[in-house]
């Protein structure tokens, strides 16, 4: 069977996930969790996108992303395959970690946000152990079983509450959101005043574990890559967008700056031209710039290495490596890569 086409367009919202190969575990410690998380942030950075949700499962992980340029594959392929290297380089493994390519559906934020949210956020609880499987939740929904024990529920909605791998104790305001992610557009979508968001939106995702109600949203799957009415889905095959994706695409994306004004910007702070130092052996300057453009411009690293004379897509991640480790404890190059990226108002 073909696969699904992926319907990719700035200012569109996607449900993505993706599995250990053979469904096998994919976070083994707290730093490997950690580590994704960071790969997860250089992802909202490099690629401009609105992260809204996500869930660190043991062998799979859930995100709600929004994009601002048409980047979805490159982007999540960009942080499977920077975490499965790394991965596989601490544990002394090899071969695929992930199965398959990643799974994305299209959604209609305004149908879809808030209910994709709480099944995002309830996975850590929707577990055997805890009376939500799969096979558990049918019989629920029909009325079929009584309410459950109240202890029962007080331990679903403590381990819901304790699970740090997920957007869900932002969420409801017991930790500090991260700067990477996004959550006032879905607080929105659960009404009430300001103040009232957290609470409210704490209401809704634990009253379905108090009463295990929850309907799967895949149910309502359209074209196996869509989430959303018949006029969402007319629309997305028209290619027609909305007032509301032209400004959220506006307001996060802005204008990228090409590379000539990265080299310009790196040419003001060392106060040499390009051609002096591009080539000049021990120069930081040339790893200053590919750090710049990879950052704001958006260009792959082949187009990076075409731009500076690098001669493979390999040499230019090692130059990138060695000048990220230097940044770590290099003031001064700290000072010069602060006041290069001014330059460029980013």
């Amino acid at each position: 069977m073909a696969r699904p086409l992926r319907i990719v367009r700035p200012g569109c919202w996607y449900h993505i996930t993706s599995r250990g190969n053979d469904r096998k575990t994919i976070y083994r410690s707290e730093r490997d969790r950690r580590h994704f998380l960071e790969l997860l942030a250089g992802m909202v950075e490099l690629f401009r996108v609105r992260l809204h949700a996500f869930v660190l499962m043991d062998n799979h992980y859930h995100l709600l992303i929004e994009l601002s340029e048409a980047n979805l594959s490159r982007a999540v392929q960009w942080l499977n395959v920077s975490y499965s290297v790394w991965f596989n380089r601490k544990h002394r493994r090899a071969g695929h970690l992930f199965q398959g390519r990643f799974k994305s559906v299209l959604v209609n934020p305004e149908e879809w946000a808030l209910n994709l949210s709480r099944y995002i956020h309830l996975n850590p609880v929707r577990t055997g152990k805890l009376g939500l499987a799969k096979a558990d939740r049918q019989p629920m929904r029909v009325g079929a079983v009584g309410a459950p024990e109240p202890e029962l529920v007080r331990g679903r909605i403590a381990l819901l509450r304790e699970h740090r791998w997920s957007s869900y104790r932002a969420y409801i305001g017991l930790a500090a959101k991260p700067a990477w992610m996004e959550c006032e557009t879905i607080l929105q979508f659960g009404g009430g005043k300001v103040a009232e968001r957290h609470a409210n939106y704490r209401r809704y995702v634990e009253g379905a574990v108090r009463e295990g109600l929850e309907e799967s949203p895949w149910e309502q799957l359209r074209e196996q890559v869509v989430l959303g009415g018949p006029e969402f889905l007319k629309r997305m095959r028209e290619g027609k967008s909305p007032a509301r994706e032209a400004k959220a695409v506006e307001s996060m994306a802005g204008k990228r700056p090409d590379f000539a004004a990265v080299i310009a910007a790196v040419e003001k702070v060392k106060g040499e031209t390009w051609e002096d130092f591009r080539d000049c052996h021990g120069d930081i300057g040339r790893d200053l710039a590919l750090h710049l453009g990879r950052k704001y411009t958006g260009l792959k690293l082949e187009e990076l290495g075409r731009a500076t004379g690098v001669k493979s897509d390999a040499s230019v991640a090692m130059c990138l490596k060695r000048y990220e480790k230097r940044l770590q404890s290099d003031v001064a190059e700290q000072q010069r890569c602060r006041q290069a990226t001014a330059l460029l108002n980013c």
